[in-house]
């Protein structure tokens, strides 16, 4: 991936926490570059920090990201702030590269040989995630990710929340427990698994097994939390239990979902950002994008008229 020179300091140090993540077993689609049925992109102005209030945790400055070496950009020229404490969705139609740019947030794209950076900055609490002394591994503990297959491990449910505290070193067993029942309740699952802690995390349902991966990322504190379309796989009840903890979670963390549900985007994020053929189209409140969206695009999408 592309870096750049930056003071030797590790802009991770002053931040906590430590997210277990697991690499994604596909690169995620690259959009088409053709668009037959949308040949104009209007671009409606991308609204920023100082018109949507609340401080900035990611800035990213006219990102642009290939798959190939720089042969061709799967994302071009993103720009936009993602504030603090709120939930921010990316919406648009397969391939747009919504779930490219969320992980071009804790750098899983570095994962794919020939994936570069080819313009532009992300910046997260000031600090360039992409500068030469940043070690990836140290950015995944303070931005956290929520798949779109939940993934426990082969462990017990106890063991998978307790995993990342573990790796930070942490042995104590007063202090492992008080932390798994802590990010077990803050994942609304405390409730439903306090009498069979060590019972295989594999059997519990799939709303069930998301939960318990949102509990193993919270665990260890991240500032971020990254979720890529995480209730696809989820009936409509586990769906709402997902969705609520959602809103329970943006009081102390910072969430990017990606999402191809209009319904849920507008039920539970402060901010939406519209993307097409990988551009970002329109950026402001979800109730302004829902509402009264400045892009015919936009309106198109959200309309159910494409995508």
């Amino acid at each position: 991936m592309n870096q750049q020179n930056s003071p030797n300091t590790d802009p991770t140090a002053t931040l906590s926490g430590q997210a277990v993540t697991t690499a994604p077993t596909e690169v995620p689609d690259a959009p088409m570059r053709q668009d037959p049925a949308h040949t104009e992109h209007p671009h409606a102005k991308t609204i920023t920090e100082d018109a949507l209030g609340g401080k900035t945790m990611i800035n990213i400055e006219d990102l642009s990201f290939s798959y190939d070496n720089g042969k061709t950009n799967t994302l071009q020229n993103i720009t936009l702030n993602i504030p603090e404490k709120q939930v921010t969705a990316f919406i648009g139609p397969s391939g747009c590269g919504k779930s490219t740019l969320i992980r071009c947030l804790n750098r899983m794209n570095d994962l794919v040989e020939t994936s570069c950076i080819t313009n532009g900055k992300i910046k997260i609490m000031g600090q360039d995630i992409n500068a030469r002394d940043v070690s990836p591994i140290e950015l995944r503990k303070q931005v956290g990710m929520v798949f779109q297959k939940y993934n426990p491990f082969p462990k017990s449910i106890y063991d998978n929340v307790a995993y990342g505290l573990r790796i930070q070193g942490i042995k104590k067993k007063s202090a492992l427990d008080e932390a798994v029942e802590r990010s077990l309740h803050g994942a609304a699952l405390w409730d439903e698994v306090k009498d069979r802690l060590k019972d295989s995390a594999l059997g519990l349902s799939g709303g069930q097994q998301q939960r318990l991966c949102i509990a193993r990322t919270i665990a260890v504190q991240p500032k971020i939390i990254l979720m890529d379309e995480p209730c696809s796989a989820l009936d409509p009840i586990a769906t709402a239990k997902v969705e609520e903890l959602m809103l329970e979670l943006r009081k102390e963390f910072t969430i990017v979902i990606v999402t191809h549900s209009m319904q849920q985007a507008s039920r539970i994020s402060d901010r939406t950002a519209f993307f097409y053929l990988g551009e970002l189209i329109e950026y402001g409140s979800t109730t302004h994008i829902f509402t009264n969206p400045t892009a015919k695009q936009t309106e198109d999408y959200i309309s159910g008229r494409f995508g």
